[in-house]
């Protein structure tokens, strides 16, 4: 497809940025700076090699089944085949809180990714993204689960309720082997289908979540 346009749909990871309220920002730094390692080489040759601490929780990130349950598959085991290049359809759900079923009637899902769009990227970066986000509610979740979808992703703060201790959304969809896909943005460049869907993680193994450079191909 010479002519396909990608879309950007995952936020960059900068020092000290906050993803979730009370999870530990990312620490980005040089462990080798360009100046350090002038030294090494040859005059006029330098490298930069950097290094970050993160919690897997941060930026755009996706959840496995490992995220959720102790014998579940972790992120080194999903396939590329489940995570890349998926057919996928946008749910337009803004001004919406509490994301139901009927809401979904009527998407023709089974197979696709389906992205839950309901705006709240724009909050980013600011105190109101931490509080009274969007989210998709156990119902919906059944209902994906029943129609077959491939991954579920929404550019919110979670696509669980976070008033209480149950993630519903989470436990029914992970459980079915449904990967997520939070804090996405830019889904309002989206068409409603005719798209494809990408978010990959490095492998890295005993790992439930991880960081994602989630994209669309049109």
């Amino acid at each position: 497809m010479s002519d396909a346009r990608f879309i950007d749909l995952s936020h960059a990871i900068e020092d000290g940025m906050v993803t979730y309220p009370g999870i530990p920002a990312p620490h980005v730094c040089d462990y080798l700076s360009r100046e350090a390692s002038g030294t090494r080489y040859a005059a006029g040759t330098t490298f930069q090699i950097g290094r970050i601490d993160l919690v897997a929780n941060t930026g755009t990130y996706l959840d496995s089944p490992f995220h959720r349950f102790g014998d579940g598959c972790d992120i080194s085991q999903l396939t590329l085949d489940e995570l890349a290049d998926l057919p996928a359809v946008v749910v337009r759900a803004v001004g919406s809180r509490a994301i139901d079923a009927p809401a979904l009637a009527g998407l023709e899902v089974r197979g696709r990714a389906v992205l839950v769009h309901t705006g709240w990227a724009q909050h980013w970066r600011t105190e109101r993204y931490g509080r009274g986000h969007p989210f998709l509610t156990a119902a919906a979740a059944v209902w994906l689960k029943d129609q077959g979808v491939r991954l579920v992703g929404i550019d919110s703060l979670n696509i669980d309720d976070t008033q209480d201790g149950e993630r519903p959304v989470h436990t029914t969809l992970l459980g079915a082997g449904i990967p997520i896909v939070e804090h996405l943005r830019g889904l309002e460049q989206l068409p409603e289908a005719g798209f494809t869907f990408s978010a990959v993680p490095p492998a890295v193994r005993g790992m439930g979540s991880f960081p994602v450079r989630a994209f669309a191909r049109i």
